[in-house]
């Protein structure tokens, strides 16, 4: 029987979503404990990597029970509090964490004001320089669409296609900041920090707007900006 599972992590003290020799991650994390319940190694599959440091309140995956039942409840009750399964549901034999998405929901969290909340230290990067939000206005419509973004990813692999659809980028305003939310059918490696260290060095004028066709064009990481900090990232939403 497979089963769906969507989880929320705090990913600050963990390697990233994937297993990884000599440090703790989300994936093993829950497969642990999967495995100390049935009493047999159990193995998921999740919709798709977060690196350390990256968090999330959506992600979602999927492992085949053949024997032995499990609840929610003795799940988290096992799990470390910064991981949390939100529901445990039967899924379809068909289905696949990741090739059965459709799309994905990223938000990254800024702050800009002067001193940051030790609240929300891990959780959003802090903006310390001035930013003219009119030219990241300017900029975010150039992201839209179906385009090559090699250029906004990292140790892009051969097999991986950089043709993406971004259906969306919007700038939200909050009281402390401002968040980016990311919307399409896929992401590359880093791709959603690289846009948004781009956004931000075109809010502090070390990069214009009118300039972004041609990175897209370069097809070359070098040209956009840098890449901004994992801890204002979190994966939102898989939709299917």
């Amino acid at each position: 029987m497979k089963f769906k599972i969507t989880i929320a992590y705090d990913g600050t003290d963990y390697a990233g979503w994937q297993i990884q020799p000599n440090a703790p991650t989300i994936q093993e994390t829950i497969e642990k404990v999967l495995t100390q319940i049935i009493q047999k190694p159990i193995s998921i599959t999740g919709s798709g990597r977060t690196d350390a440091g990256v968090h999330a309140n959506g992600q979602v995956a999927h492992f085949i029970l053949e024997e032995g039942s499990i609840s929610l409840k003795s799940l988290n009750g096992l799990l470390p509090r910064d991981i949390r399964i939100f529901s445990l549901e039967e899924a379809s034999p068909t289905f696949h964490a990741r090739f059965s998405a459709k799309e994905k929901t990223y938000l990254y969290h800024v702050t800009t004001d002067k001193v940051q909340s030790p609240f929300q230290r891990r959780y959003a990067h802090h903006n310390t320089f001035p930013l003219d939000l009119e030219k990241i206005f300017e900029a975010l419509p150039h992201f839209i669409g179906t385009k090559n973004f090699t250029s906004f990813a990292n140790e892009l692999s051969p097999s991986r296609n950089p043709q993406k659809t971004l259906h969306e980028l919007a700038f939200i305003k909050t009281e402390t900041g401002f968040t980016l939310k990311f919307r399409g059918d896929g992401f590359l490696y880093k791709m959603v920090r690289n846009i948004t260290g781009t956004l931000l060095d075109i809010g502090r004028g070390k990069l214009d707007a009118a300039s972004l066709p041609s990175i897209f064009e370069s097809k070359s990481r070098s040209f956009a900006g840098k890449t901004a900090p994992p801890h204002g990232l979190f994966l939102h939403e898989v939709l299917y």
